[in-house]
């Protein structure tokens, strides 16, 4: 794939013969049409992609908290991408043919900021959870006001609980009140702090499954 700043009839997006113009990161790229074949695809290749359906169709309802949470912006991978190579690589269970998701090896945010300290979650009825943790504010550059981020999910209904400001990080216990939806279920549950408008995060803590009362 090559770039360019002035084609022959300047910068073009979509199929022109054979090749295929676009716009990426404020740079033109033109590619060559892919070749089709009817060889059909390997056991390696269909577990790649088994991977990456389940890995991509996992983390999409969590991308608002990833986009602020996971890793650095690099100007070459981003946070999507680091989040998405990293959990396919480590945070997924492979028997035969069947691929799970590893929850306690998931990851909602990863970086430098001071983590969670002894986290732990409380089921209050009504559909409550109860998060709390540990005072270790001005501690290796963590800071009372450093924002807590709480990811709750639901295997049996697939439902999803975000929240990029739960509490402070010196409020030591943030309360989050679910969807109805969750009721009864077993739920999985991930915390972590972030700083400087998301500039800075913790890696994550991952909390045994509470079931939502």
């Amino acid at each position: 794939m090559g770039t360019y700043n002035k084609g022959i009839l300047g910068p073009f997006s979509g199929k022109v013969g054979t090749v295929i113009g676009a716009t990426w990161r404020g740079k033109d790229y033109m590619r060559s049409l892919p070749k089709k074949t009817n060889r059909p695809a390997t056991a390696e290749q269909l577990l790649q992609r088994e991977k990456f359906e389940t890995a991509t169709d996992f983390l999409r309802p969590m991308y608002p908290v990833l986009r602020q949470c996971f890793g650095r912006k690099d100007g070459k991978n981003t946070r999507l991408n680091q989040a998405l190579s990293y959990h396919m690589r480590e945070a997924l269970q492979v028997v035969g043919n069947t691929v799970t998701i590893d929850y306690p090896k998931v990851l909602i945010g990863s970086g430098s900021l001071l983590g969670v300290l002894n986290p732990e979650v409380t089921a209050l009825g009504n559909n409550q959870l109860q998060f709390s943790w540990e005072d270790n504010a001005n501690q290796g550059g963590g800071q009372g006001t450093d924002s807590v981020v709480i990811v709750v999910f639901a295997p049996t209904s697939k439902g999803y609980y975000t929240n990029l400001l739960a509490a402070s990080r010196s409020a030591l216990t943030a309360t989050v009140t679910l969807p109805t939806a969750f009721a009864g279920e077993t739920v999985h549950c991930w915390i972590t702090f972030t700083a400087n408008g998301g500039a800075d995060s913790a890696t994550s803590a991952y909390l045994p499954p509470i079931t939502v009362s």
